[in-house]
């Protein structure tokens, strides 16, 4: 009698702890989900502002130094706002006469706005009124310095000719650049500079 109360009351402990684990597995897994609908909810609540067809100018004393242009733009309204143009930019810069000195275009932008800085990639191409066409996957635009740079493999192309070089910097009219590691076969006459 007493090896049966023993036998009966093995099962009834086993039984217990299958029990009490699944419990616990059960109640864990609505505290997992509880957790993952909380993270998911708080990334669905960042303020986005979506606006199409926009053209930002960008001016000192009333006088246009240049123009933004994006098919679409999402300002992100978080502890460090930014804004991204997904479907591509187009920057133009102008001299105090309102010439056209440069312009400077990318298939995707995000413009980090306490930083001041315009970061454009894939297929960044740049021009300027000398007839110069830089090309690289990525531009950084420091608007407070006025420069452009990258540490990307660039390519300028001028009066037919190629060079290609990392650690690129230049002003905003790409008049005047510097360009390290540069590689490149140049046919040059007294005249032509590059």
């Amino acid at each position: 009698m007493k090896l049966h109360r023993f036998i009966s009351c093995m099962k009834a402990g086993l039984t217990g702890v299958f029990f009490l684990i699944c419990i616990t597995f059960i109640s864990s897994c609505e505290n997992d989900l509880k957790d993952v609908e909380q993270i998911s909810a708080k990334k669905l609540s960042v303020p986005v502002d979506k606006t199409t067809g926009v053209t930002v100018i960008y001016s000192d004393s009333s006088v246009v130094k240049a123009k933004m242009i994006t098919p679409e733009y999402l300002h992100y309204k978080t502890e460090k706002p930014y804004i991204e143009m997904q479907k591509g930019v187009l920057v133009i810069f102008y001299d105090a006469n309102q010439q056209e000195t440069s312009r400077v275009k990318s298939d995707y932008a995000i413009r980090r706005e306490n930083e001041k800085v315009v970061e454009l990639k894939k297929n960044v191409v740049a021009t300027n009124n000398k007839g110069q066409t830089f090309k690289s996957e990525e531009l950084i635009w420091d608007e407070s310095k006025g420069r452009f740079f990258s540490n990307r493999l660039v390519s300028i192309t001028s009066q037919g000719n190629t060079l290609f070089g990392t650690n690129f910097w230049s002003n905003q009219d790409f008049s005047y650049y510097e360009i390290k590691q540069a590689t490149g076969d140049l046919s040059l006459t007294d005249k032509q500079g590059f």
